[in-house]
């Protein structure tokens, strides 16, 4: 047997063996800090495993096999972090947990111990979102009440399950990063006094600014620093409940003319992020942009992948590339299919995101029950979380798995960096702040696919399992 085939043999066996969940289903035992590979199945026959050895070894042999250049020395955006949307009927259905298996959980998600899969960023939204039992904004009134200066705002509902369990998480995080946003203002602010659909009236403008403002300052007032706030979440999607259309001509208003002078005004640092909605309306955020004085007041923009393609990203930032880009969410359905859902999510929310620009990778509802609860009347009946929660029994989901595979390895302060994106497996590459790489690979097809990494002038034979996804530490 020559050398080349040696290799290959060693490897096949290395990288390619099945490997079973461990008994408690949480992944093998992290060490983030160490080199090694990490793979999960699309068959399921491994999750989030890590492989025996020494992990990827380098050396000056040569082969005939496809190259995967990392380069370290180019440098893209950093890194700040990956995770879920923690709905409201996620944080009630974690918090009704008994509190040895919450907390279990809890250090699993959002640690950096040797269990952990080490979350860095949420999402939550302001007032009820769909995934809530029920509709609620800070500050309902009944018909024909207002209240501009926002005197009654409470977070009242909010006090119940989310806000104790985002104080636990910090307890156990305090760096994890929240970006939060509202499906829709208070009913006596919209044009047609519902929940559902309507319109933000020009006349509340100020009145929601201060809203946004009330909110800030009373989650601070509990511990809980907002990193960042959309103003509306799929503002072109009024159908939902609740919800909320608002055109990017009247985000701009209501940012250039309320919201961002209120922000300034009350030294808030919190940033403004638009849009948040999905990659075919690209030109949504650039409306914002091209106004000179909104454009002053925002970061960046968020988006969604139900309709569009992920490359639209990074036209928008080749178009406005002092503004920042994230992406904020992407539901599994009860419907989907683990094999599916893993390629397809690794393949775009978490490589595609990333390779163009995208500072954050969210999946959609961090949890939910076995019956797909909880919701609004008319809200989500098949988003499926990360985790299905039965009492205080815990099933680890498919989008746990995906994002797992990036937050476990890329902490906050990673920047990704240049890795082959023609004639090779889909990838993405990234510089830690402890100074090793790693770099996320996709085999979509059916038989195993063995590529050549090389970095530094040396190269490392490496064999991905028919569709699996890999994760690389050196």
């Amino acid at each position: 047997m020559n050398k080349t085939l040696r290799v290959l043999f060693v490897l096949f066996t290395f990288i390619g063996i099945a490997a079973r969940e461990p008994e408690n289903g949480s992944g093998n035992t992290r060490d983030t800090d160490g080199a090694g590979i990490w793979i999960t199945k699309a068959d399921q026959t491994a999750l989030l495993e890590k492989q025996p050895g020494p992990g990827i070894r380098f050396t000056t042999e040569q082969n005939s096999y496809p190259v995967l250049d990392v380069d370290e020395r180019r440098r893209y955006q950093t890194v700040d972090g990956f995770g879920y949307t923690l709905t409201g009927g996620s944080a009630q259905l974690i918090w009704q947990m008994d509190a040895a298996s919450r907390t279990a959980m809890l250090k699993e998600l959002f640690s950096n111990d040797t269990r952990s899969i080490a979350v860095s960023y949420l999402r939550i939204s302001m007032g009820a979102s769909d995934l809530d039992a029920s509709v609620f904004s800070y500050n309902d009134l009944p018909e024909g009440q207002t209240d501009v200066k926002q005197s009654g705002f409470s977070l009242a509902s909010d006090t119940t399950a989310l806000i104790p369990l985002l104080k636990a998480i910090l307890a156990i995080n305090p760096a994890i990063k929240i970006i939060a946003t509202p499906w829709s203002a208070p009913l006596w602010m919209k044009d047609n006094q519902q929940s559902k659909g309507g319109r933000l009236k020009p006349e509340y403008y100020d009145a929601y600014a201060t809203y946004f403002v009330t909110y800030l300052r009373a989650m601070k007032a509990r511990g809980i620093s907002i990193d960042a706030i959309t103003p509306q979440n799929e503002p072109l999607h009024p159908g939902n409940n609740p919800s909320m259309y608002m055109t990017a001509e009247a985000q701009r208003d209501f940012i250039k003319h309320s919201l961002g002078p209120a922000f300034r005004t009350a030294g808030l640092r919190t940033k403004i992020v638009v849009y948040d909605h999905n990659l075919d309306r690209p030109d949504y955020p650039a409306v914002i942009y091209k106004d000179a004085e909104a454009a002053s007041y925002v970061d960046g923009a968020a988006f969604h992948l139900y309709a569009g393609e992920v490359g639209a990203m990074g036209r928008l930032h080749h178009d406005f590339p002092q503004k920042n880009l994230y992406f904020t969410e992407q539901w599994t359905g009860s419907k989907g299919s683990f094999d599916g859902d893993l390629q397809w999510h690794i393949k775009n929310v978490i490589i595609g995101t990333m390779r163009n620009w995208s500072k954050t990778a969210l999946e959609w509802n961090l949890a939910n029950d076995p019956s797909y609860e909880l919701h609004t009347p008319g809200g989500c009946t098949q988003c499926k979380g990360a985790l299905t929660i039965n009492g205080s029994s815990v099933f680890r989901n498919v989008s746990y798995y995906i994002i797992a595979h990036a937050s476990k390895f890329v902490p906050p302060g990673s920047v990704r960096i240049e890795s082959s994106a023609d004639g090779v497996v889909p990838n993405v590459a990234f510089l830690r702040p402890d100074g090793k790489n790693v770099l996320i690979a996709l085999n979509e097809a059916a038989v195993p696919d063995t590529v050549n990494i090389r970095y530094k002038n040396k190269q490392a034979l490496v064999t991905i399992a028919a569709k699996s996804v890999l994760t690389m530490v050196w």
